[in-house]
């Protein structure tokens, strides 16, 4: 079961992980923006880092895994928002995973009751519905289709991942700052790859998304990885995609966007799967 303050902080991370996807989508350069994104968070971390314990050694094959999956992660979302609009590419990337993760999590012993199960269906129709419509009526590409689909993989992966890590970590804020120092350095190498020694400007003229974007990623999912320290995965990781809610009104209000009825439509179901969990 999730107690209400849980529950309230993992609506309050969905706000922010909504938030800075709408930033990478806005970007004129959305790998330099992603790179500068995480590395402001690296560089926010590495500063906390002196302050806090070290991971229990058994959390660490975790960490360099889950550091791997975001390297695909990262990638597949600029390819994601260079196809698709962000009120359909984030519902079918969001919704997927916690699908997958419900199906996966049984095998690493975190089985769910039948009203977080149907909590779980309800989320993952709500935020699946405008994304396959959209797919159904030509307004979603098959790349736009394909990359998000992938990106639920990378999701459902790391979430679990990070899950066993954050467990047996000893300590969840440790986990979270090291996760954000490691996973720069990654996406860094890609940057110097395809932009050369160039893209450093471009990031000093991106200091402000780079601050907002930073703590927004970073207080959003170390709230998710706390959270899943203490309340069941899939339950945790099937809430925080209400956050598909936060990025249709996103896309709409501020991307000119339009939500339609089936947007509306998806967003009641997962309202109700949000219930449904809560109350479980």
């Amino acid at each position: 079961m999730i107690s209400t303050p849980v529950a309230l902080l993992v609506l309050l991370s969905a706000l922010m992980h909504a938030g800075w996807n709408y930033l990478v989508k806005a970007s004129g350069d959305r790998l330099l923006d992603t790179l500068a994104i995480t590395l402001g968070a690296s560089l926010l971390s590495v500063m906390m880092l002196p302050v806090v314990p070290l991971p229990a050694l058994a959390s660490w094959p975790w960490l360099g895994l889950t550091v791997l999956i975001h390297v695909g992660y990262f990638m597949a979302l600029i390819q994601s928002y260079r196809h698709a609009d962000l009120s359909v590419a984030y519902p079918l990337m969001r919704g997927t995973a916690p699908l997958l993760v419900a199906l996966v999590a049984p095998f690493v012993g975190d089985a769910m009751s039948p009203g977080m199960l149907a909590g779980v269906l309800l989320i993952g129709a709500g935020i699946g519905l405008p994304a396959w419509m959209g797919i159904a009526n030509g307004a979603v590409t098959g790349r736009g289709a394909g990359y998000a689909l992938a990106n639920a993989v990378f999701i459902a992966a790391y979430t679990l991942s990070d899950g066993a890590g954050v467990r047996v970590s000893g300590n969840s804020v440790s986990y979270t700052l090291w996760l954000f120092f490691l996973n720069a350095f990654p996406i860094l190498l890609i940057a110097r790859w395809r932009r050369g020694t160039c893209f450093l400007h471009g990031i000093r003229s991106r200091w402000r998304t780079t601050l907002a974007g930073s703590l927004m990623s970073m207080l959003s999912y170390g709230i998710v990885l706390w959270a899943m320290s203490v309340a069941p995965i899939p339950a945790v990781a099937a809430l925080r995609e209400t956050s598909v809610i936060f990025a249709a009104i996103l896309g709409a209000w501020l991307l000119k966007e339009r939500m339609g009825r089936w947007r509306i439509a998806g967003a009641t179901l997962v309202a109700a799967g949000a219930a449904a969990i809560r109350w479980a």
